[in-house]
């Protein structure tokens, strides 16, 4: 089943143009969303929410319309922005009574245990927080009205090594149930890495690709050529190249179909930062 399904979802800006892209989010799965700044990212979560209106195509979350059923929709969804929207001032005591009038099934237990185990002072005004701490308290909320699908902008921005790894894992024991999903948008691939099931990588508002994770890190590829060997190789069996004091490295995208090809070629894995950089570089 999909929590949330893209179905040619477009959107137009004077100065940027996402194009129709058509992906879903899977339940139970963690999906997470890379690519450069600008290149759609955020765009594509907005229109999720009805945050912007859709230019054209469709946007069906739990089988619903996402325009149609919006008040519906955001009941069951938890979001994190890129930015802090909470006000200064506030304590997370006042943000618990105010947003514990905007869901019906508001958890002000499951607030605080968040806030504790992320060990998050309670009294204290929002503007003494640091960014990271910002971060924690949008993720805590998120979690904390029964959400069964979170859209999560950068959560892990000003976040240090513990505090990523606490959220990774609370992001897997949200998911643990099988009916819960994530979309997960992030710069810090290594995260995606260990935790995500899909990755979609969006590129200058295209979707270069959305597949399984594990698919994409066992066939992907960076390959090493000396010069003179880079001369031989048919532009169009790899994604793009660099080169280096030893000479080029190209991404190809089926490791197996490219020794076939050239038996013997130095090839190692490429991990998601190496693709989405490589993908940006053609």
């Amino acid at each position: 089943m999909n929590s949330i399904l893209w179905n040619k979802a477009e959107k137009t800006f004077d100065l940027f143009h996402l194009h129709p892209i058509t992906m879903q989010l899977e339940q139970g799965s963690i999906m997470g969303l890379i690519g450069e700044n600008g290149s759609g990212k955020t765009t594509l979560i907005k229109l999720a929410l009805n945050l912007l209106p859709l230019t054209s195509g469709e946007i069906k979350i739990f089988g619903l319309d996402s325009v149609q059923k919006e008040t519906e929709i955001k009941q069951r969804i938890g979001f994190v922005p890129d930015e802090n929207i909470f006000y200064e001032m506030f304590t997370l005591r006042d943000v618990n009574k105010i947003i514990s009038k905007l869901y019906r099934n508001w958890q002000e237990k499951t607030f605080f245990h968040y806030l504790e185990r992320f060990q998050i002072p309670i009294k204290e005004p929002i503007k003494s927080f640091s960014m990271g701490m910002k971060k924690k308290v949008a993720i805590t909320s998120a979690l904390s009205h029964e959400a069964e699908i979170l859209l999560l902008d950068e959560p892990m921005n000003g976040l240090d090594p513990v505090a990523r790894a606490e959220v990774r894992d609370i992001l897997q024991e949200f998911v643990e149930t099988e009916s819960h999903s994530v979309l997960l948008s992030s710069h810090i691939t290594e995260d995606l890495e260990k935790i995500s099931d899909y990755i979609t990588l969006i590129e200058k508002g295209n979707m270069v690709f959305s597949e399984n994770k594990d698919d994409i890190l066992q066939n992907y590829g960076i390959a090493s050529f000396s010069k003179m060997d880079f001369k031989e190789i048919n532009k169009k069996d790899y994604i793009s190249f660099r080169e280096n004091a030893f000479g080029y490295q190209v991404l190809v995208k089926d490791t197996k179909e490219f020794l076939r090809k050239y038996d013997g070629a130095m090839i190692d894995k490429a991990s998601l930062e190496e693709i989405m950089v490589f993908y940006h570089r053609r």
